[in-house]
């Protein structure tokens, strides 16, 4: 099905979809519809323009292919399938993720997979192709964020200010040469090592594969991995450890 969103609010978009048999399903003229596809599953949507806050929120399965930039809220709390933002995203996206994965070929905003967690066979991935604003994976609590940095020199670390700030568990790999500074005590940071190649590319393969991108090439460059101090205060908080 192909529908154009451009006078329809976020309601009649989101009844559409669900009315459709179809399992492909385009949309063009998309700006600033709230809440799209919440909650959905085993379809393929295609989005054209700007979708709104919250896009793919409670996503159980299926894929969301954004040919343009996500706003803020992207994937909250979802909990399987794939969204793919081939453009930029605004502030919190995987929010609460517990499932599935989220790839976006530019930017992401503050507080990127903030308290992302796995249980069981559920190991969420957010993977960002440029940097990250502050709080990047602020209370982790399970999951993998990879930030990438293709955009820059490859320097500097590509998040913000108090990245892993209450970490409590997952990882975070950033693709820099120099670590991020004044990283919170309770994260541990240390360089990747070849035993890491291996998780390294399990991580960023499906990311490379939606945009078309060289493995290879940007697993030539020095990775930091940040994980959880074992001393870390906020671990009696929780009980899945």
């Amino acid at each position: 099905m192909n529908l154009n969103a451009q006078d329809m609010g976020y309601r009649q978009v989101n009844e559409a979809i669900l009315a459709c048999p179809d399992t492909d399903i385009e949309i063009t003229g998309l700006c600033g519809q709230r809440y799209l596809a919440s909650g959905l599953a085993g379809k393929r949507l295609v989005l054209h323009g700007t979708p709104g806050n919250a896009l793919g929120a409670y996503l159980c399965s299926g894929c969301i292919d954004v040919h343009g930039n996500a706003q803020d809220a992207l994937g909250d709390t979802m909990d399987g399938g794939e969204i793919i933002v081939r453009g930029s995203a605004g502030d919190a996206p995987g929010y609460a993720m517990r499932g599935g994965r989220i790839l976006v070929r530019g930017n992401v905003g503050y507080r990127a997979g903030i308290h992302m967690k796995a249980y069981q066979d559920k190991n969420p991935l957010l993977v960002v192709g440029g940097c990250a604003g502050h709080f990047l994976g602020e209370y982790l609590a399970g999951g993998t964020i990879a930030v990438l940095g293709l955009d820059g020199d490859g320097q500097q670390a590509p998040v913000g200010a108090f990245c892993g700030t209450g970490m409590h568990g997952g990882r975070i790999y950033l693709r820099c040469r120099k670590p991020p500074q004044n990283l919170p005590p309770q994260v541990v940071c240390r360089p990747a090592e070849e035993g890491d190649k291996a998780a390294l590319e399990a991580a960023i393969t499906p990311f490379c594969q939606a945009f078309s991108l060289s493995g290879e090439e940007i697993l030539a460059h020095p990775f930091y991995i940040l994980t959880p101090n074992t001393k870390n205060p906020y671990k009696q908080l929780y009980t899945m450890n």
